[in-house]
């Protein structure tokens, strides 16, 4: 992939992004409601979901009509450039729903199957965090490095939990048991922000089952990029089955821990 292409893609995201977030931020109604349900009757979808994805997927196709897309809700197709937009219009979409302020629009472009350009706006944080598959990561302009890691036993990591109850409750029972080894625990309830969080020093780790490609693809490289290391059980990629990203010499002894308390199944 050429650097002219990658710059394209690059500004098309940061724009697409952009635009998004204004409109979640400025356009939320006072009586937002929940438009649909996904996973259960507590995974939601809002009128804001849909317009911010059918915002992205419209501008980006003007640009570059032969590119395919996939969206979380429900923008779908293949393509014949041999890029592919990866989109979640808004990440923290409970969060959004109570007015809280940790959401985000996450843009992800791949190419060959690899990610090659993420873009996290984060609206209320006034922040926007952006990395090229090689050429680091920045917010608002300034590079992003991760924190310097710590002994475990001092490290704030965040996670997530899935909506399913049961499922839910299993993630539970590992946080019970992880915590003691650690600092502290945080959740965000935006997989998008942690991973630029680790990105920018904020936290030490992150780890969440349950991701789809939508939640993790922008961030994932973000954090890469920024001197994190990002997988899954050990030898496998971040996936739905388990996503890591940590600072060396966190990521290992935290992705054993999370191997032997059974973090990658329900």
């Amino acid at each position: 992939m050429t650097d002219p292409l990658l710059s394209e893609l690059l500004e098309l995201a940061l724009e697409a992004a952009r635009r998004a977030g204004a409109l979640l931020r400025d356009g939320r109604p006072a009586d937002l409601g929940v438009a649909a349900t996904k996973s259960s009757p507590i995974d939601v979808v809002t009128e804001m979901d849909i317009a911010a994805e059918k915002l992205i997927t419209g501008f980006l196709a003007e640009h570059r009509p032969d590119d395919g897309v996939l969206g979380e809700e429900g923008a779908s197709s293949e393509g014949t450039s041999g890029v592919r937009w990866v989109i979640d219009p808004l990440d923290g979409t409970v969060n959004y729903l109570y007015g809280l302020p940790t959401w985000a629009v996450s843009i992800a472009a791949e190419w060959g199957g690899e990610t090659v350009v993420g873009v996290v706006e984060a609206p209320m944080r006034r922040e926007t965090y952006q990395a090229v598959r090689g050429g680091g990561a920045y917010a608002n302009g300034s590079a992003l490095r991760v924190r310097a890691a710590p002994a475990l036993d001092q490290a704030l990591v965040s996670t997530g939990f899935n909506y399913v109850a049961a499922v839910r409750s299993h993630q539970a029972d590992v946080v019970q048991r992880l915590i003691p080894r650690l600092r502290d625990i945080r959740r965000s309830g935006s997989a998008a922000i942690d991973l630029s969080d680790v990105a920018a020093g904020r936290l030490d780790g992150y780890y969440e089952r349950g991701l789809r490609p939508w939640d993790l693809a922008a961030g994932d490289l973000i954090a890469r990029e920024a001197g994190a290391i990002t997988g899954g059980r050990p030898g496998r990629r971040p996936s739905g089955e388990l996503t890591i990203a940590a600072s060396p010499g966190v990521f290992e002894p935290l992705q054993a821990l999370l191997e032997d308390f059974g973090a990658w199944h329900d």
